[in-house]
């Protein structure tokens, strides 16, 4: 043992120089041969290109409900947010008025068409045996003046028996002609039946504006949907044509959202989307872009597309945040890398640093299709190709190693 430590003490300086220059080899080699960097093999993959935008909810139309008439509120059996079907009660006016009102013009009509029957079962009836007596008596006086016409002629009687006997012609024809003017007038067409029928129709139509009145006393949802406002309350006076609640009809739900116009080019009617409201996140629905704006907003850059949602969401409210997923295009096998590995790709001539025989080339490409994190490569690379990964500060033609 003692001639071991003898013989380092001997040649510990040799030792020592040796492994410096060892050290110093191998530092030497690395800066040869550069730094590590980390690459990224150009592979073929499935690609999906999404556009992702936020909106609100929004129904294709919204219903305003007002009273018709100026009254009182006498009950409000709904609340703001309810879902109501058509047909059911959403206010009620106090109406004791407006029945009072509504009673009296149906006795109105009551009575105009008992007059009318009166007309027809009563006083048409008498008429028309009037002028039957009065037809009689024409004949009778018609054949007594022919005979006292004859004893005239005969001498039998004089001047003034024949006089009487014209006089009471004249009389039984003019009582027939009055007797004729009434069953006229009486029967239909005739003047007096067609006021009666006036006055029923005059009376039927005020007894139908005053049960409209009254009915506008109650007030009912048009369509079902849900209401997403209400301004009125019990004791309230409303005037006519007043908001006093807005329905959402059930039906069609439609998301509104802003996508900015660089990727216009990209939306077009028809294309599939995934979206989920804020409030929900992790409930996802499908929806399908129905409408694009011809227009472009000019104060934000941004254009409004309309999504159709496919299927009644349950959770989905009037005017809710939600988040759109677009598919805009998918490639099967596309060649792509990541884009975390592309400088400039939004600029006019993107390019990447690739990994050539031990060197780092700046290689310019042309890119297609942007999925997610990848992007396609449709020009200046190959599959296989090794890409280096951002950031480095490399330097054209640089040597570099990849890590192993």
């Amino acid at each position: 043992m003692n001639a071991v430590w003898t013989w380092i003490r001997q040649h510990g300086g040799q030792l020592l120089l040796g492994l410096m220059a060892l050290l110093f080899g191998a530092a030497l080699l690395r800066w040869w041969m550069g730094p590590q960097v980390q690459t990224e093999a150009v592979q073929r993959r499935d690609l999906l290109q999404t556009v992702v935008a936020s909106g609100r909810v929004e129904t294709p139309h919204r219903v305003d409900i007002g009273a018709q008439i100026t009254g009182t509120v006498a009950r409000v059996p709904v609340a703001e947010g309810q879902t109501v079907k058509a047909g059911d009660v959403l206010i009620e006016l106090v109406s004791t008025e407006l029945q009072s009102a509504k009673r009296q013009a149906e006795l109105a009509v009551t009575q105009a068409q008992g007059r009318l029957r009166q007309l027809n079962d009563l006083q048409g009836p008498v008429v028309q045996q009037t002028l039957r007596q009065a037809q009689a008596s024409l004949d009778t006086a018609r054949a007594s003046w022919q005979r006292n016409l004859a004893l005239f002629e005969q001498g039998f009687i004089g001047q003034a028996a024949l006089d009487e006997s014209r006089k009471a012609l004249a009389l039984a024809d003019a009582q027939v002609l009055a007797a004729q003017k009434q069953v006229a007038s009486t029967q239909v067409g005739g003047a007096e039946h067609s006021l009666a029928v006036g006055a029923v129709a005059e009376a039927q139509a005020n007894a139908e504006v005053v049960s409209a009145k009254a009915r506008y006393a109650v007030i009912k949802a048009p369509v079902s949907g849900q209401l997403i406002g209400r301004n009125v309350e019990v004791g309230d006076v409303v005037q006519a044509g007043k908001v006093l609640m807005t329905l959402s009809p059930e039906g069609a739900t439609q998301l509104v959202v802003q996508i900015d116009e660089k990727n216009l080019r990209l939306i077009a009617l028809g294309q599939q989307a995934l979206a989920s409201a804020d409030a929900y996140p992790q409930q996802k629905f499908k929806a399908q872009v129905a409408y694009i704006n011809p227009g472009i907003n000019a104060l934000t850059g941004a254009v409004e597309v309309k999504l159709d949602v496919l299927e009644p969401v349950q959770t989905l409210r009037q005017d809710m945040t939600v988040s759109v997923d677009m598919e805009v295009a998918r490639k099967p096998q596309a060649l792509a890398l990541p884009v975390s590995q592309v400088n400039d790709i939004n600029g006019p001539a993107p390019w990447v640093w690739l990994l050539d025989a031990g060197h780092a080339v700046r290689r310019p490409v042309r890119l297609g299709l942007r999925g997610g994190a990848w992007v396609e490569v449709l020009d200046g690379l190959r599959e296989g190709d090794a890409v280096i990964a951002l950031p480095n500060a490399l330097r054209e033609g640089q040597r570099v190693r990849a890590q192993p």
